[in-house]
């Protein structure tokens, strides 16, 4: 049947990077779930908890899993009464990919979106998102196509159109200048199947603002050391959203802006969310905070936003 985190040694060393009180003991471990959709095995870490007054489901980005976002948010949530979902999208963490599937981004869209179906079917309690990473433009994606959705909360809002956010978050100015070019042309070549490593593609060496962390995380295959094919990147990259964000009307939206992002700091968010105007858009500074924070203050502030954030008038 494959690998739960129970079994995985991976993000126990990475936890260990993390503020004490962000660390999982076998008491706080969240419960282990399996989503059947379109014929992979998805995995869920969850805390549920029908008492709760509102759902948040945690998207991870190119360079994370589930089981780092229960970490830093899922679980500290839970403690806040909140009940909290965090997926792992197919060809990260533990979920099981369908044989022969091509994962692309607009499946992990979709995915997101059939989530939210599938917990409002269970109840109406609100259902909020929360995505680090490209999760937090995925969590507009999700709602844009949902529109299901009671608020979305965003470590960083990249618009892949916008060539100075490709330029900044890319490995290098050469992949940033022509990377989403040659994805394109190399997908319609055929070869959409080969897989490119994420730290090569991407600015992934600053994923977090600890040397010895940043080592343990590109050792994880599962996250930071993962492999994504062509065609994933191809429609990452050339993923535009149903709705524009001038007529996104869905939500309130949360950035949660790490104040010592070395990957993607506030400049590169600011320019999409000024577009939306017809509902309400704040921002949340974390200090000292990396792009995956590991530091207290910045967790601690994170928390609390998203707690205040999702708590229902």
């Amino acid at each position: 049947m494959g690998m739960n985190y129970a079994d995985q040694a991976a993000w126990r060393r990475l936890q260990g990077f993390l503020p004490a009180g962000y660390q999982l003991t076998p008491e706080t471990e969240p419960a282990e779930e399996w989503w059947s959709h379109d014929g992979h095995e998805i995995h869920l870490d969850t805390y549920r908890d029908p008492g709760a007054r509102a759902k948040v489901i945690l998207l991870h980005g190119v360079g994370t899993n589930g089981r780092q976002m229960t970490t830093i948010l899922g679980r500290p949530l839970a403690e806040r009464g909140f009940e909290t979902i965090a997926i792992d999208m197919p060809t990260y963490g533990v979920t099981r990919v369908a044989p022969g599937a091509l994962v692309t981004y607009d499946d992990w869209v979709r995915i997101g979106s059939d989530l939210v179906d599938a917990e409002l079917a269970e109840d109406d309690r609100p259902v909020y998102l929360y995505g680090l990473s490209a999760g937090g433009m995925e969590t507009y994606h999700v709602a844009a196509l949902n529109k299901r959705v009671s608020g979305i909360v965003g470590m960083t809002f990249l618009d892949t159109s916008s060539f100075r956010v490709r330029f900044e978050t890319a490995f290098d100015p050469i992949t940033g200048t022509t990377g989403s070019v040659v994805m394109r042309l190399l997908n319609r070549l055929g070869l959409g199947r080969v897989r490119l490593p994420m730290r090569l593609v991407s600015k992934m060496r600053a994923l977090v603002n600890d040397r010895a962390a940043k080592r343990a995380w590109y050792a994880d295959r599962t996250s930071a050391g993962n492999s994504v094919s062509i065609a994933f990147l191809d429609s990452w990259l050339g993923y535009r959203p149903v709705v524009a964000p001038e007529d996104f009307d869905v939500c309130p939206v949360l950035l949660t802006q790490p104040a010592a992002d070395r990957w993607t700091p506030l400049h590169l968010s600011e320019p999409f969310l000024a577009r939306i105007t017809r509902v309400p858009v704040t921002t949340t500074m974390l200090e000292n905070g990396g792009h995956y924070p590991l530091e207290q203050t910045a967790l601690d502030q994170m928390v609390d936003a998203v707690a205040a954030f999702a708590t229902p008038s």
